[in-house]
């Protein structure tokens, strides 16, 4: 499992013109599904985002983390994350998870961050979606679990 995340000022989602979510302070997370990915990955990746230490404290250094300035997380999913990218010049998707098992766990991500933080948005899984984003500093980090 990947996550992309980056530190956001506001960040939201449009599908066919229309806002369908959107944040304000914190963490966009493009979370991409591979084959071996279940559960107990999807929990891991959840205590890691929320504990992930990237806004700043009075100090000026990144030691806050999501939870510690409860900021918002926009939560969408991107399968091409799971892309196999060593060679050629075309991305193969054979680690990816397919796609009924990967908006199982999508869903299922969805449903225990909910249990635990807000506010939470999200895009739609499988839907062409348009993410406009401010990436605050800029700040991207690759998580892998």
């Amino acid at each position: 499992m990947k996550a992309l995340i980056q530190r956001v000022s506001n960040a939201k989602v449009e599908i066919e013109g229309k806002i369908t979510s959107e944040i304000n302070q914190g963490i966009l997370v493009f979370l991409g599904i591979e084959k071996a990915d279940e559960k107990p990955q999807v929990d891991k990746m959840i205590k890691k985002l929320l504990a992930y230490r990237v806004f700043y404290d009075s100090q000026e250094k990144m030691n806050l983390s999501l939870t510690d300035i409860n900021g918002g997380m926009l939560l969408v999913s991107q399968f091409t994350l799971a892309a196999d990218t060593k060679s050629g010049t075309r991305a193969g998707f054979s680690s990816a998870k397919s796609p009924a098992p990967a908006k199982d766990l999508y869903d299922y991500f969805l449903t225990q961050i909910k249990q635990v933080h807000s506010p939470i948005a999200s895009g739609i899984f499988g839907a062409d979606m348009q993410v406009s984003l401010t990436n605050d500093g800029p700040v991207t980090f690759l998580l892998e679990c």
